[in-house]
């Protein structure tokens, strides 16, 4: 079989494309995760009240933003998007509703259709390309540090895995010892020798099984 420069150039295009991420979750410097967050740490949130950190530490592990949201009920719109600008639950951008979308500061009806439009997102590296065509570079890594794309748990490479909030080198281990998964039933009964079950909740809302 003769190759040209361009099926070579669209082999290595496609290369490229896998070896990205399968899915990443988004940082941003400064941000706190409301599941991981101390109490001391929450305590430095504007609006956010010894008694409402003691509140959040109650309620969580909060596996969706809505959730995180009425756990602040207490707070008007204006007090929420300050405590949005510092300390958020990473939206799905396959399944997150409008309204956990719309928490995202500064995310305005316009923006909010350009992340459905593009839906399913395969991987981090997807968004943060779709999004560059409406909103400048910096803008587009601060949308990126509000959301995530479930990572396959068979195929995720370590760099992805460790993007989980609270996922350090101990359970990368435990996740990749019993490869390959067939049922998500299956990983949380291997993660449940390891941690308690809120926390299995939580580390599967970044995973999937493909």
């Amino acid at each position: 079989m003769r190759y040209t420069h361009s099926t070579f150039a669209a082999a290595c295009l496609t290369l490229a494309v896998s070896s990205v991420a399968l899915a990443q979750v988004g940082r941003t410097a400064g941000m706190l995760d409301p599941n991981l967050a101390t109490e001391a740490e929450l305590a430095t949130i504007p609006n956010v009240t010894p008694a409402l950190a003691k509140v959040i530490l109650a309620k969580r592990p909060f596996l969706r933003q809505a959730e995180f949201n009425s756990a602040l009920a207490e707070l008007s719109k204006e007090q929420l998007a300050q405590v949005y600008s510092k300390a958020f639950v990473h939206v799905d951008l396959n399944s997150a509703s409008d309204e956990e979308i719309l928490m995202i500061p500064n995310l305005g009806p316009r923006m909010l259709r350009e992340f459905k439009e593009y839906r399913p997102y395969k991987a981090l590296a997807v968004f943060k390309r779709e999004m560059g065509k409406y909103v400048k570079p910096p803008e587009v890594e601060r949308l990126a540090g509000y959301v995530f794309v479930p990572m396959d748990i068979n195929t995720a490479s370590d760099q992805d895995l460790l993007t989980i909030p609270g996922l350090g080198p101990r359970m990368l281990r435990e996740f990749k010892e019993y490869r390959p998964y067939k049922a998500i039933e299956q990983f949380r009964r291997e993660m449940g020798k390891y941690v308690k079950p809120p926390e299995v909740a939580r580390l599967q809302r970044y995973i999937l099984i493909g």
